[in-house]
């Protein structure tokens, strides 16, 4: 089994892409919006970067539903982030934990006494790219996995959406990109590595407005590779912006390390 699927089923709230955003007493989710057929690839991406989020933290609670086909779970989280800094994730009675920062991924888990305290070496080699705490925080945001300005795209409209898709594809690793239209936010990103026959497809369902902040208000993540098959559903309640947060995380003494091998990625 991939390092994917292991720690997600492992862990329950796995790191690599099991986060964020839903809604509050303030929150309206954002429906509408119509796509500009005279838009070039460029002009998109520049208003999708210009409509980056501004704030310094946010908190609030979340819950994720996981089926990996045979079993399924609904995980309820305490969510903290501190933009480009940190993300913390809590389950009840800190059952599990999960810690993110720039140079480490820890999580531990108090069911099976087990921890993991790593890098992000092992998720580039997932997903054939390099892969950091910036890109998994732009995932989370609504924002573009990779930098969009990069690479030359071509412009279409799929699903009231525009599409992005690299005018010079790669052999071994596949991006495509949908934006929707109102706030130029991600409507879903799509990566895959033909070769291996894995794709990762995160669709965003919808977005909300608290206050002057446009988030995601529902995520959805489908992993396969092969005939596995693992999806992650999130939504994200009484999320705020800008209020303190702290981040308790000390791994308890007497626990197994969780230790990846080659075979794991």
């Amino acid at each position: 089994m991939t390092l994917l699927f292991t720690l997600i089923k492992r862990s329950l709230s796995a790191f690599l892409l099991l986060l964020f955003i839903s809604s509050c007493k303030t929150t309206k989710v954002i429906t509408d919006g119509a796509v500009n057929n005279d838009l070039t690839a460029k002009a998109i991406i520049k208003q999708h970067y210009q409509n980056q989020l501004s704030f310094k933290t946010i908190r609030g609670k979340l819950k994720i539903d996981y089926s990996d086909g045979d079993t399924e779970q609904s995980v309820p989280l305490t969510l903290r982030m501190e933009k480009d800094k940190a993300i913390g994730l809590s389950a009840p009675l800190g059952i599990v934990k999960a810690y993110i920062t720039p140079g480490r991924v820890s999580f531990y888990n108090k069911l099976q006494n087990e921890y993991f305290d790593g890098d992000f070496s092992f998720l580039s080699n997932l997903l054939g790219t390099e892969l950091d705490f910036e890109k998994v925080q732009n995932l989370l945001l609504g924002q573009a996995l990779f930098n969009l300005k990069d690479e030359s795209y071509s412009v279409s409209v799929s699903e009231e959406n525009y599409e992005l898709k690299p005018r010079n594809p790669g052999t071994l690793f596949k991006t495509l990109f949908q934006i929707e239209p109102k706030n130029f936010k991600m409507a879903s990103q799509q990566l895959s590595q033909p070769l291996r026959n894995r794709v990762l497809d995160i669709q965003y369902e919808n977005y909300q407005k608290i206050n002057k902040w446009i988030i995601p208000n529902e995520i959805n993540i489908v992993a396969t590779e092969n005939d596995k098959r693992n999806t992650i559903d999130i939504e994200y309640k009484n999320i705020e912006f800008d209020e303190a947060v702290r981040f308790p995380y000390k791994i308890p003494d007497g626990y197994k390390e969780i230790v990846l091998n080659k075979n794991d990625y």
